[in-house]
């Protein structure tokens, strides 16, 4: 098989995620994109009313406009540099591709004062 070159294209065109365009998230995201592939298959994006949440093992995180709340993000990413994204942000994409996010029809806002 072809390597795939951009993978949220492929996505795209195949409707779902294969094996090579799984590999080619890992080789464009390192660790990062194999958890946020963890993540969507594991169920963990999670849209509601206001924002799309991913599950991490310690808290929940918000994604906005393809930028997350998470530590990871606001320390250790180069802003100036549009590929390097946290792994919540980059499981987003995937599971909006291959319509995997999990749709909640109540506020976030809400639910979180519960948690």
């Amino acid at each position: 098989m072809e390597p795939v070159d951009d993978w949220q294209a492929a996505i795209a065109e195949a409707g779902e995620l294969t094996g090579p365009i799984a590999a080619a998230v890992v080789d464009e995201h390192g660790d990062r994109g194999k958890r946020a592939i963890e993540a969507v298959g594991e169920g963990r994006v999670k849209r509601y009313r206001d924002f799309t949440v991913v599950v991490g093992h310690d808290d929940e995180y918000v994604i906005e406009d393809g930028e997350c709340t998470c530590a990871d993000a606001t320390y250790n990413l180069d802003a100036e540099d549009p590929s390097e994204r946290c792994w919540h942000a980059i499981a987003v994409d995937v599971a909006d591709a291959v319509d995997a996010v999990d749709h909640h029809d109540m506020w976030y806002s809400e639910v979180r004062e519960f948690l």
